[in-house]
């Protein structure tokens, strides 16, 4: 079982993720990873001594080829994932962008990316993602 909570704050040691809802010419904008066959929103890990808000630009940057844009917070979510065993709850940090131009070429993991009228119905991370859209629509974000 996967729970997805929202705050408005954490302690910033806490949060390890970034994750993007990118917009383009008012369509969503996807990637999807070389590895898989499935599409998600751009987002990653924080690297050790990075701020978050520059993790955020710099996912985006790597994952849409994004040059030039516009980047908000929205919220700190996080994800508990509930197994037999365990559970801990993880935090990222939520933002919104608008990117205004593309690089010609993306240069990392991702193979492509999809601009689309409609958010995809094959999710990299179903139980997760669609929330994240949800509550952004929610806080007026979208």
């Amino acid at each position: 079982m996967v729970e997805v909570k929202f705050y408005d704050t954490v302690e910033d040691g806490l949060l390890k993720y970034a994750v993007i809802i990118a917009r383009a010419d008012n369509q969503w904008v996807f990637c999807k990873h070389r590895a898989r066959d499935t599409y998600e929103i751009p987002g990653g890990h924080r690297e050790r001594g990075e701020r978050i808000s520059d993790t955020a630009e710099r996912e985006l940057r790597e994952e849409t080829g994004a040059r030039t844009y516009r980047i908000r917070p929205v919220c700190v979510y996080s994800v508990t994932a509930r197994t037999d065993c365990s559970s801990e709850e993880t935090f990222g940090m939520l933002y919104t962008a608008e990117i205004l131009t593309f690089e010609r070429e993306l240069h990392s993991e991702i193979e492509m990316i999809l601009l689309t009228d409609s958010l995809v119905d094959n999710w990299t991370y179903p139980l997760i993602q669609p929330k994240l859209i949800e509550e952004a629509e929610r806080r007026g974000c979208l």
